[in-house]
């Protein structure tokens, strides 16, 4: 298992409109297409103006027949449109990781 940690830095003025087009327009499609939504988080204290969200994978291979997947859905080309033009994502961040032998989550 594998998981995926991304983290969106939001323009503070537009942190409102984005998750409502995200909840509206990108969530079902991506649940669909992606499988396991660990959590969705928006940040609260030190960096405010971000979304974390975090993704289970079978693997890596998995991962990429799911997002090229995703990919080619018109309703997630519709989302991305719509995500440009709204310009409020400033920066994404995505990194992947595997859990230690310990871990709750395998």
């Amino acid at each position: 298992m594998i998981y995926e940690k991304r983290t969106y830095t939001i323009n503070p003025l537009k942190m409102a409109d984005w998750l409502a087009l995200y909840k509206s327009d990108a969530y079902a499609v991506q649940t669909e297409h992606l499988g396991k939504l660990i959590g969705f988080f928006f940040t609260e204290i030190g960096v405010v103006n971000q979304v974390v969200h975090i993704w289970a994978y079978e693997s890596l291979d998995d991962r990429l027949v799911r997002r090229a997947r995703m990919a080619q859905d018109e309703r997630w080309l519709t989302f991305s449109r719509k995500n440009r033009e709204l310009a409020a994502v400033e920066r994404l961040e995505s990194v992947l990781m595997r859990p230690t032998d310990f871990s709750p989550l395998q």
